[in-house]
Formats: structure tokens, C-alpha cells, sequence
């Protein structure tokens, strides 16, 4: 029962919220005699009101920094990490490792000032808690002058956002699910023609659409729970291939062509970025403080998934070399049971997952059609989920590719969210008290992700046009027509 309760927990940790309810300071005084304790003597300090959000929090089953990490580790550790490997391959061996530290360094880092400025916007507002979308609000409406006109346009963007990246993440999902079982099913049936994955994406969309029906997180939480249940066992078989006959160092180059290294940080930005979880996570800890510091939760926890991301590609890479697949698990040979086994562990992992992603992208959509229609009941809702299923399939259909998907989506929407975004924030915090040092530093990411933005966009692109060519491009509307009706 309380590891149902952890997993409904983690679920909604993942919900955004589409308007502004920043909880207010309770009035009432808390149960626990020690917080009113320290309360009592906090509330005045040299003679001048003090205000402290998290001795004012109080949550109902809040968490504690032990699970604070485990939830971190669950988030960041997703289907990004079969595309290691080929990051790798990309990047090359050696440069792999340092570019890998150097993407968690700055990834972490902008997740590190996003919360330390909801930490500072907390006193002024005297709030307790906010959102990713509360913070970007709050930071322009507060900021200097120019920054002030803008604040609800940033709050929509960040939604948005969030929006895309995970409804773009719901159409790799299928991809990934629908390669898998192609492998596994076409080894085992031989004797008759082979499918093309996007009839494999196709006969996906009737259980998609059921999973879509579960009607909130409460029923939604079992699922997660088999869901990281069968991730764990697929990766751990995975790993057990990848050490088996490794072969020399020497094999593989140790740095790649620069052309492809926009491909590799679009991966690896999509693989690691948790920058939407970041808040949700620190709303929630028992002891918000513990989120920060040098060895707070947020270091720690990126620090574990640096070393894990890092071993999976290194080792990914240099057992497979330029057969390195998007996902690892296609490259595990098909004809074994503990390959076949992982392959499915996985797809059915990543299945389950499915509807953790697509909830976030319901909850934004539906909260903006009952904005702006008043009628609108339980059956429209559903009639959303089917169409937004639906759409999400349709895309895979269209493009069944997985790495340049991934690419894209992590070069547009990670390099906004988790990289110029964070920024942007923190200038607006901190207007009145901008340092050279603060401007240098921020500059510099800003360009890192203007230039993961742009390239690796680009890159993205160009990737998918030069998968199916321009010839191709009446094939693939006619193929995302054809699924669509």
C-alpha cells in the first residue's frame, strides 16, 4: 500500500500547473511544537518582520531527502538512456565522457539557479511553494521594467513547452516500443514477409488510447510501479551484454567529427534534462533547504545519473561501435532469450511510461479548453485523450525515426526550459544586484543554448530530410493521412 502511495506520489510530482495557485502562507499554527517553536522566534529578527516559506510549509505526507533522491533518480533515469550508446558514437569515446560531465554540469546547474531563485522569490511573495510556471511568472512581474510586460507571456511559453517536449516524448515512445517488438516478433516468425515499423506503430494506437482512458494517477500509479519494475530488469540484462567480450579501447576513436556533436548534445541534453521535476520535487521535500547545497539532493542525484549515463554510453559504444543503434537494445543480439527478454522488459517499460508523459500533456490541454468552454464534461475530455493519442501515433507513422526525433526535441525544448530559460530567471531575480561575475556566467550558458538551439535543431532536421529525402515527402503526409483517417 505505501509503495502504491510513493508511485501516486511520484505521478503527480510530473503535473504541471496551468494556473496560478501559489499556496499562501498558512495562518493557522502548525501541529508540530517544534516548528511553532522555531516559528515563534523567527517571526521577528532584529526587530524587522521575517518571513521563512519553508518553516511556514506544511504538507500533508511530505518527503523526506532519501525518497526526495529516489524520485530525482526515477525522473532522470527514462528512455533517454537507451540513446547513450549513440551519443557516443557521435561524440567519440573519450571526448564522450567529458562532454557527458560537461552537458550534467551545465544541466544541473540551471536547475540548481531555477530552484534558488523560487527560494528567493518564496520571502518576497511570502509563499510557500510554486511551480516552474509560477517562478517564470513571478521573476518578469517582478523584474526590471522590460521584463514586466512579459510576464504571462512566459508563464504560457514554459506550459507550452512542457506541453511539446512531453507530447513529442509520447511519439519516441512508440517508436521505441514499436522497433523492439518488430525485432522480437520478425526473429520469431521468419517464414512470412517483414512488417514495416509503422504498421507495428500503427497496431499500437487501440491499447495507447485504453492506457489514456485510466482515469487519473491514483489508478495510474500500479502501472508506474511495474513500469520501473521492468526498466530495472531490461537495463540490468542490457548491462550484463554490454560487459561481456568488450573489446579494446583502441578500437573505437576516441574523437568524433565535429559535424556530429550538435547530434550529440541533443541527445544527451534529451536523456539527462529533469528540469521539470526539479520544482514539483523541492515543493514536496519535508527539509526544501536540503534540495541545494554542494552535496544537497540535486547534486547528489545528478551526480548518480552522470556516472550511470556516462558507463551506458562508454560502454554501449565501445562494444558496438558504428553498428551502435538509436536504442542500445536493438544492438542485443535477438536470437537469445535474456536479449529477447530485455527488449520486451523495456518496451513494456516503456509502454507503462507512457501514460506518466501523456498525463502531463492532458492536464495542460484540458485545463486550456475549460478556459475557454464552459460546457464541457467528462466525455469531451476523453474525446481529447483519443484525439491527442491519436496525433502522437499519427507523428510516429510519419517520421519513425528515433534519434533525430529525440535530437529535436531535446535541442528545442531542453535548450529553452533547461538551459536560456533558468537564465532569463535569474537575471530577473536578481535585476537590482547583477555582478560581473553573474552576467559573464550567464552569457555564456545563454550562448550554449542558443547554439544547442540552433545547430542542433538544424541538425535534427537536416537528419530526418536526409533520412527520407526530399522525394519522400508526398510519402510520409501520405502515410500520416492514411493513419489518421
Amino acid at each position: 500500500m505505501d509503495s502504491q502511495t510513493d508511485d501516486q506520489q511520484e505521478l503527480q510530482t510530473f503535473l504541471p500547473e496551468e494556473k496560478s495557485k501559489m499556496k499562501d502562507a498558512p495562518q493557522s499554527p502548525s501541529l508540530n511544537k517544534e516548528k511553532n517553536q522555531e516559528k515563534s522566534e523567527a517571526v521577528h529578527l532584529n526587530g524587522l518582520d521575517y518571513f521563512d516559506p519553508f518553516l511556514e510549509r506544511n504538507l500533508e505526507h511530505p518527503t523526506t531527502d532519501g525518497e526526495t533522491l529516489t524520485h530525482l533518480l526515477k525522473a532522470s533515469l527514462g528512455t533517454g538512456i537507451l540513446a547513450m550508446p549513440q551519443a557516443f558514437q557521435c561524440s567519440g569515446l573519450i571526448a564522450g565522457v567529458f562532454a557527458t560531465v560537461f552537458v550534467s554540469v551545465v544541466c544541473t546547474f540551471c536547475s540548481y539557479s531555477l530552484v534558488k531563485c523560487a527560494h528567493t522569490l518564496y520571502r518576497r511573495k511570502k509563499v510557500t511553494k510554486m511551480s516552474y510556471a509560477d517562478v517564470a511568472e513571478v521573476a518578469f512581474a517582478q523584474g526590471p521594467n522590460w521584463s514586466k510586460r512579459y510576464s504571462s507571456l512566459t508563464r504560457q511559453m514554459v506550459l507550452w513547452l512542457l506541453f511539446v517536449t512531453y507530447f513529442g516524448t509520447c511519439s519516441v515512445y512508440t517508436v521505441i516500443i514499436a522497433k523492439n517488438f518488430q525485432q522480437v516478433i520478425s526473429h520469431h516468425v521468419r517464414d512470412t514477409p517483414e512488417m514495416d515499423v509503422r504498421v507495428y506503430i500503427a497496431m499500437l494506437l487501440i491499447p495507447l488510447i485504453l492506457l489514456s482512458y485510466v482515469p487519473n494517477l491514483k489508478y495510474l500509479a500500479p502501472v508506474s510501479m511495474v513500469a520501473n519494475v521492468l526498466m530495472a530488469l531490461g537495463l540490468g540484462i542490457t548491462f550484463y551484454y554490454l560487459l561481456h567480450d568488450i573489446p579494446s579501447i583502441s578500437e573505437r576513436p576516441a574523437v568524433a567529427s565535429v559535424d556530429t556533436f550538435p547530434t550529440f548534445f541533443c541527445l544527451t541534453v534529451f536523456a539527462m534534462e529533469a528540469i521539470g521535476v526539479v520544482m514539483p520535487l523541492e515543493n514536496n521535500m519535508k527539509t526544501p533547504k536540503h534540495f541545494l547545497g554542494v552535496f544537497g539532493v540535486l547534486n547528489i542525484g545528478m551526480g548518480g545519473v552522470t556516472i550511470i549515463y556516462t558507463l551506458l554510453g562508454f560502454l554501449g559504444y565501445l562494444k558496438y561501435g558504428d553498428e551502435t543503434n538509436a536504442s542500445i537494445t536493438l544492438n542485443l543480439p535477438t536470437g537469445d532469450i535474456a536479449a529477447q527478454m530485455a527488449k520486451v522488459f523495456i518496451s513494456l517499460a516503456v509502454f507503462c511510461t507512457y501514460g506518466l508523459q501523456f498525463f502531463v500533456c492532458l492536464e495542460i490541454a484540458w485545463a486550456k479548453i475549460m478556459e475557454n468552454y464552459e460546457k464541457v464534461n467528462t466525455f469531451h475530455n476523453y474525446i481529447l485523450r483519443t484525439i491527442m493519442v491519436t496525433l502522437s501515433v499519427v507523428i510516429a507513422i510519419a517520421v519513425p525515426t528515433i534519434s533525430p526525433f529525440i535530437g529535436l526535441i531535446g535541442a528545442f525544448c531542453f535548450s529553452l526550459l533547461g538551459i536560456i530559460m533558468p537564465v532569463a530567471i535569474e537575471f530577473a531575480t536578481y535585476w537590482d544586484n547583477v555582478t560581473v561575475w553573474m552576467t559573464i556566467r550567464n552569457v555564456v550558458l545563454i550562448a550554449v543554448g542558443i547554439l544547442a538551439l540552433v545547430f542542433g535543431t538544424a541538425s535534427s532536421v537536416t537528419e530526418i530530410l536526409e533520412m527520407y529525402g526530399p522525394e519522400k515527402a508526398k510519402t510520409i503526409i501520405s502515410n500520416a493521412t492514411a493513419a489518421a483517417l
